[in-house]
């Protein structure tokens, strides 16, 4: 795979790349990717690996604590950071993704959001960097109308400012307008990718979400809970598709665009649920139904959640390639062989 990307991801070659929210989900597999890169390149990439491991896992990038090209920091991005060396790109990832998280660190998640973003874009600002990738979220959509499904980057949205998630999805809409808004003013070469729903492998079994929760059923051989009817959908996204896209917007989208990232197979929780019964193979995995205990877990839930991807396929050629029993199938594979090496 890095032999083939060499050509696409080149300009990284005898750079340095800083990306916050290093031991997150998303940005620590991506480090895995740069460091793959990293045999291929003629130079190899250095990387300052940032974190403060809120809700990130330093062990997620443990592995790479020796390696020669990288340095990992523990920084909360919502205070300013200087590097001791220059920086030529920036891929902003620290946040507080999971709503079970984020209901419980409210102001922390506004912090790394906006003042996050704010002091990652001064320094992008002042480095002069080649590029910078602001991840964002699909929640920045809310809960579209049916007639914008599947979900284009020009729809606007329809977001409480004032529910148990606002937190989170008005932070993130904050973070884009900030970065907007250094790309006109100081012509910062902004990207903006919205992640839709991705999981797989390294996704922490507590989050809270419902993939760890139907993967944490599975290995436990018990039921999968559903607090809801079943009914709402997603379009659940395979990590290494998803870091692929990310990366290529980074080196082929342009400045001042967002770019939606997602796998655009809809699918309701209750068929994700049955995909995943089926895969664990044990009668002791049904499905039940119940309703929760905290009375706003729904509130704020998007009823369905599917990207266009139009747009990142005309500027980077990028598809998803991994449907979801096969990527069921892999992350609940690598959560076995994990548990039994322990």
């Amino acid at each position: 795979m890095a032999a083939t990307w060499k050509g696409a991801l080149v300009e990284l070659s005898g750079t340095t790349l800083l990306i916050s929210g290093a031991g997150g989900f998303l940005c620590s597999f991506a480090l895995d990717v740069i460091v793959a890169l990293n045999e291929v390149f003629d130079e190899p990439v250095t990387v300052i690996a940032m974190d403060n491991y809120k809700t990130g896992l330093p062990e997620r990038i443990a592995h790479l604590n020796d390696y020669p090209n990288m340095r990992v920091v523990n920084h909360d991005v919502s205070t300013a950071y200087v590097p001791e060396c220059a920086v030529d790109w920036i891929i902003h990832g620290a946040s507080i993704a999971s709503p079970s998280f984020y209901r419980r660190y409210p102001l922390e998640t506004i912090d790394a959001n906006v003042s996050g973003t704010r002091h990652m874009l001064e320094l992008a600002r002042t480095a002069g960097v080649k590029g910078y990738l602001q991840l964002s979220s699909s929640e920045i959509y809310g809960d579209p109308e049916p007639a914008a499904i599947p979900t284009s980057e020009e729809y606007t949205g329809r977001v409480s400012c004032t529910g148990p998630r606002a937190c989170y999805d008005e932070s993130k809409r904050l973070g884009e307008t900030l970065s907007m808004t250094y790309h006109r003013l100081y012509g910062v070469p902004v990207k903006i990718v919205r992640p839709f729903n991705v999981y797989g492998p390294g996704q922490r079994l507590d989050d809270a979400r419902i993939i760890p929760d139907m993967m944490s059923a599975a290995i436990e051989d018990r039921p999968i809970v559903l607090f809801s009817d079943g009914r709402a959908t997603r379009a659940f996204c395979y990590i290494s598709d998803f870091v692929a896209g990310m990366l290529l917007v980074m080196a082929r989208g342009a400045s001042g665009e967002a770019y939606n990232v997602g796998n655009d197979e809809e699918t309701s929780i209750a068929q994700a649920a049955q995909t995943m019964v089926q895969i664990a193979g044990s009668s002791n995995v049904m499905i039940e139904y119940r309703i929760s205990e905290d009375r706003e877990y729904l509130t704020g839930n998007p009823h369905r959640r599917c990207p266009n991807l139009r747009k990142v396929f005309a500027a980077t050629g990028w598809r998803p390639s991994i449907g979801i029993t096969e990527g069921f199938e892999r992350t609940l594979r690598s959560y076995r062989v994990e548990l039994a090496s322990v």
